[in-house]
């Protein structure tokens, strides 16, 4: 039996006396593409943080390609690419010295290192403006060269929290097309957080939809909109199971996981 690229068996995260994450199990298949969706405050961006082991492991299990996030944590830090929301590029470098700079952090082999950083420039459609300062980059490359970071290093996993907010229409089309392209070239799986429901409904193999905390479905884009109704799309599923409570939800719980994931950014460095 092939072992999942990722297992989480009930996950239970909480900061101070908000549950952020209650009793949360999920599987995502090597090769897949699932995306994590729910309203903000729903519990996304822990569930994120603590597959990165960016957020200790409170109570439950988490394994990446069978590590254990426990005690394997460079290992699993090696087998991933990850996309936060916040930006992570460094606006004093060039786009090749960005990508560069991740190439060594990951330990890529110096004899493989410049190849590998053009490559990963040339998939984001960078190649042309490499030697340029990131701080001149639109917003849309900005993304692209985050995406490239990720991408040098050969992820097994792709990890991507709100990977085209803000972006135009061309721009995000530009970003999914790239890494649909290196996901064929290289195998890899890929999770992303998304509030796009046309771009989960395009491009997931399936989505898992997550309120309060906790994990509320799980099916292909086909069988959730097939369950709520004959002319459903995407969002009347989001709809569905998210309620009426969207505002009330982002007042009481979003701040707070913005906060408690902030400081627990800061103390991984």
């Amino acid at each position: 039996m092939t072992t999942p690229a990722i297992d989480c068996r009930h996950l239970t995260h909480r900061y101070g006396d908000f549950t952020a994450v209650d009793d949360f199990s999920l599987e995502v298949q090597t090769g897949e593409t699932l995306g994590l969706l729910g309203p903000n405050g729903a519990g996304k961006t822990t569930v994120v943080r603590l597959l990165t082991t960016l957020a200790p492991i409170q109570r439950g299990e988490v394994r990446i390609f069978g590590l254990d996030a426990r005690r394997d944590t460079m290992d699993i830090r090696y087998n991933i690419g990850y996309v936060p929301q916040q930006l992570s590029i460094e606006p004093a470098l060039t786009g090749e010295q960005n990508v560069e700079w991740f190439a060594r952090l990951y330990d890529v082999p110096r004899a493989q290192r410049a190849q590998r950083v053009a490559e990963a420039l040339e998939a984001m459609a960078l190649l042309d403006v490499a030697d340029r300062l990131a701080n001149t980059y639109s917003g849309g490359m900005v993304r692209r060269l985050e995406l490239a970071q990720a991408l040098v290093t050969r992820p097994s996993l792709l990890i991507l929290d709100e990977p085209t907010v803000g972006l135009d229409p061309i721009a995000r089309d530009g970003v999914w097309g790239q890494v649909q392209r290196m996901q064929h070239e290289f195998g890899m799986t890929v999770l992303l957080t998304t509030h796009y429901m046309e771009e989960a409904d395009v491009l997931c193999d399936r989505v898992a939809l997550m309120h309060h905390g906790t994990l509320r479905a799980v099916g292909t884009p086909a069988e959730l909109k097939a369950k709520v109704g004959p002319e459903a799309t995407l969002e009347d599923v989001f709809r569905h199971y998210a309620g009426s409570g969207l505002v009330e939800d982002t007042a009481r719980a979003g701040l707070g996981e913005i906060r408690a994931g902030r400081k627990a950014a800061r103390h991984a460095g």
